[in-house]
């Protein structure tokens, strides 16, 4: 069955951030505390899963492990959009508040957003591949997701610059690993989410990252 999503991660002054706290907290800390979520996550933190382009051949090069195809289902869970999240940008516990209309709106900048649209994919689960848990883990909030004041995302920065510093070797080693499909002018789940922390941490704004399915 196909299915859209998209991980987006949007620069927006505290006024904001306050409105949106009362949906969207409860709902990630709802999708974070979910039967079987914290041993997902520590399944992979210990066992990270190897090449994605070894997870689903008959045979590997030797020497190159292939993954068990548990770990990549529960991986796959892990970093798809909680239920929680995505029943409450939808609007559907709430129709007074959409993702689509309230947190994405018309007055957004440019400069103060990254989004990842796509077919068929989880933004999230190629960038967590492709940054691995040591990495992933420096992130705020639960696998995408989170909601930040300004002066929290001001603080998260120096960890998030860590998350995301690569020697040349590193980025064209996690460039292989992230497998989504980008547009000409599409920034990578390896570019944008620095950007977009940089420029809010320059306006003075706090941050909003959700995960969810549009369709």
């Amino acid at each position: 069955m196909g299915f859209t999503s998209v991980w987006a991660v949007t620069a927006h002054p505290d006024p904001a951030i306050a409105t949106f706290a009362a949906q969207l907290l409860p709902a990630l800390r709802e999708d974070s505390e979910r039967p079987g979520a914290r041993e997902r996550w520590e399944a992979w933190r210990r066992t990270p899963l190897p090449d994605h382009r070894t997870w689903y051949t008959a045979a590997t090069p030797p020497g190159i492990p292939r993954a068990d195809p548990a770990a990549i289902e529960a991986f796959h869970e892990l970093t798809s959009p909680g239920p929680a999240v995505d029943e409450v940008c939808g609007g559907l516990r709430d129709p007074g508040f959409s993702v689509l209309d309230d947190v994405w709106g018309d007055d957004l900048d440019e400069e103060d957003a990254f989004l990842s649209v796509h077919s068929k994919e989880y933004a999230v689960a190629s960038l967590f591949h492709a940054l691995g848990p040591a990495r992933a883990g420096l992130l705020p909030g639960w696998c995408g997701n989170f909601l930040l004041t300004a002066a929290e995302t001001a603080a998260t920065l120096p960890a998030v610059e860590r998350a995301f510093s690569f020697t040349a070797a590193e980025r064209a080693e996690a460039g292989t690993q992230d497998w989504l499909a980008y547009g000409e002018r599409e920034e990578s789940v390896l570019d944008g989410p620095p950007r977009v922390w940089r420029a809010a941490v320059g306006k003075g704004y706090g941050l909003c990252g959700v995960a969810v399915h549009l369709a």
